[in-house]
Order: C-alpha cells, then structure tokens, then sequence
C-alpha cells in the first residue's frame, strides 16, 4: 500500500463542497471516483480542510493509499484524463510516509478572500469574486481586521453547524490589501472554524461601508455571540491557497 499526496485546484462553483454529501456532487467523491476507475479500488480520500459549497480552492493538499503500483506522474496524469471536464485539476502528485496525513499532519492553513469593489456587474469573474458596490474603505477594514489576530473565542464567527471541540482558535494572519477595484483579504491559522473566515469578511466589509465601526468588530468578538455576527460573506470569493506541514 502506497500513500499518495495530491495538490488539488478546483473551481467551486458546481460542487456542493469538498466532503462527500448524498444530496449533490462534491469535489471528493469526483476524485474518489477517478481513482476507482484507474485503480479497481476505493481509496478513501483525506484532505486537509473541508470547503462548503461554492467555495474555491489553488491548492488543497490530500492523500490516499493505494494498492495498486503506479508512478505519481501516470497516477496525476490518469486522474486528470478521469475528471473532465469537471473544473479539477491535480498539480502535483508525491508519495509520503504511512504516518504523513493531510489533516493531522497540517501545521497551518491559508486562505484569500476575494473583493471586487466597483459598480459594474462581474463578466469573467462572476461566482469567483464577491462585488460590493459601495466604496469601501479599506484602511478602516485593517484597523478592524487587527483586533481578530491573535488567540480568541470566534463563537461569533463560527457557523451553527460548526463540529470543532472549542470555538477558541489563534488567528495569525488577516491582511487587507486594495489593488485598483480589487480588494484582497488573506487569512491564516493553524485551523479555522466553519463559516471563520466568511463571517470575518461579511463584518470586514459592513466596516468598509461604513455601516458598521471599528468599535463594532471588537464589540462583535467580545460578544461570543452568533447572534452579533453582522454579515456572513457569500463562497464566491473564499480561495484556500495553502497547507503548510
């Protein structure tokens, strides 16, 4: 049995998400399913953070075991042929140790979260980007943005579906960067919780508009509260850009 790591690059937009779900298709079983049919096996596959549906990513990283004898780059090119014309492309394609796990393994994950901050309707990067409309300031957006780093309870930015043990978790990174219309928001932490990341940006933004204060952001955390969230950012814009081991 061999353990193989995959660097993944999807386009979320006609995925239900990245875990297996009986009620649509999902980047996990299109993959699962690609792998059966080049192997005659059915490897489970572990990645190392889910995404709901809609959501994009540049590069997950998961694994599989695999009976079969097969070099990474026939087993990256096989893969590829099986899954179109789904929006999935395999990157990279390595094998590691038995005790090496996508999940547990992970020291840190990364994402980016995608800002398109112009009147004009999307053409090309309509369900790739979120558009606000109104002017958005984004140097109050980083003054918010830096009360949330560090080590806090985000029960206020933690979906009710939420399954992790503990809503405290220690944010590393939350940068607001405008290039032109764009406006990009990069996140890091060794873990998030569900929903982290969108609700820290729907909040991010309600700043930039101005509907919101600095004050409310701190007040909003403070709160522990799902309640005091303000605003759940849509998928579109949320890219997951790194593992790090």
């Amino acid at each position: 049995m061999t353990r193989f790591v995959f660097t993944v690059e999807f386009d979320g937009r006609p995925f239900m998400g990245w875990q297996r779900q009986a009620h649509g298709p999902t980047v996990q079983q299109a993959i699962e399913e690609a792998l059966e049919r080049i192997t005659g096996e059915q490897p489970a596959l572990h990645c190392a953070g889910r995404t709901d549906a809609g959501v994009h990513a540049l590069a997950m990283r998961a694994h599989a075991d695999i009976a079969k004898e097969i070099a990474p780059f026939r087993l990256m090119e096989a893969l590829n042929a099986h899954l179109r014309p789904d929006p999935i492309a395999i990157n990279a394609c390595e094998i590691v140790p038995d005790d090496w796990h996508a999940r547990f393994s992970c020291l840190g994950r990364s994402y980016v979260y995608r800002i398109v901050n112009r009147r004009a309707p999307l053409t090309f990067e309509k369900g790739l980007a979120w558009q606000i409309p109104q002017h958005l300031e984004e140097n109050k957006m980083a003054q918010a943005a830096a009360l949330l780093i560090g080590k806090h309870d985000f029960t206020t930015f933690r979906s009710v579906q939420c399954q992790a043990d503990s809503p405290v978790k220690s944010l590393d990174r939350l940068d607001v960067v405008r290039e032109g219309d764009r406006i990009t928001i990069h996140a890091a932490a060794r873990s998030f919780l569900h929903h982290q990341v969108r609700s820290m940006v729907g909040c991010l933004a309600l700043v930039g508009m101005g509907t919101w204060q600095v004050e409310d952001m701190a007040a909003a955390l403070a709160a522990k509260n799902r309640g005091a969230l303000g605003l759940n950012a849509p998928p579109d814009g949320l890219y997951f850009v790194e593992a790090r081991y």
